[in-house]
């Protein structure tokens, strides 16, 4: 991607004061200007799809989508727009699951003043970005987990989805209802779930989604 002359970026996060912030940080910049703003994650691969976009700040933290699972929609149907996360939380287990679902950068809420902005003229040259330190912490948590021998499970974009909501504490009644699908379905899915991951409940599940980002503490 060429980079553009004025880069036009999508934020989103359920915070109105955070969005805000978001807002006056970018929009100092004569290279950067905020173009489009969600508060969840459905909204914002909405807005990605519908608006013309060069770059998304996407909160880890959101209703309905989480930022993680709304990145990995748009950097699958909208390639040429790079995505930052945005997070409060120092977390390795987010940093994987952020370079695994396509995004360009990992910036901490506590450093959005310091380190933003550099983040997005990284993104849209094409170069990742990780705050201070995160590059350590990636490091020595694959070298740990080599060592150990684990085996990374991975879940279909639909079981994360089921994942989310069963951590939710909503019913297989409810869960069918929110996904369109049959009850029957939902509970072949929590099965399935809980045999790749090695788990007996639903407790392991939303510990689980916690780690992964899925669902906020």
């Amino acid at each position: 991607m060429t980079t553009p002359l004025i880069t036009r970026i999508l934020v989103a996060d359920d915070h109105p004061v955070v969005l805000r912030g978001l807002r006056i940080v970018l929009n100092a910049q004569p290279d950067l200007e905020v173009v489009a703003e969600a508060t969840d994650g459905e909204q914002a691969v909405e807005r990605a799809l519908s608006e013309e976009l060069h770059l998304a700040i996407l909160d880890i933290s959101m209703p309905r989508m989480t930022g993680l699972q709304a990145a990995r929609e748009i950097t699958r149907r909208r390639p040429g727009v790079r995505v930052l996360m945005l997070s409060m939380h120092d977390n390795e287990q987010y940093l994987f699951e952020a370079i695994k679902v396509g995004a360009s950068g990992y910036v901490l809420k506590t450093a959005v003043d310091r380190d933003l902005v550099e983040a997005c003229r990284a993104a849209v040259r094409g170069e990742p970005f990780l705050y201070p330190g995160a590059v350590r912490a990636l490091m020595r948590e694959y070298l740990e987990r080599a060592q150990a021998g684990e085996t990374l499970h991975e879940l279909t974009p639909r079981e994360e989805e089921v994942v989310k909501l069963v951590a939710e504490a909503h019913t297989n009644d409810e869960i069918a209802e929110l996904l369109h699908i049959s009850k029957k379905t939902v509970e072949r899915h929590r099965a399935n779930i809980l045999d790749k991951l090695g788990m007996r409940d639903r407790v392991e599940l939303t510990r689980y989604a916690i780690r992964r980002g899925l669902v906020e503490l």
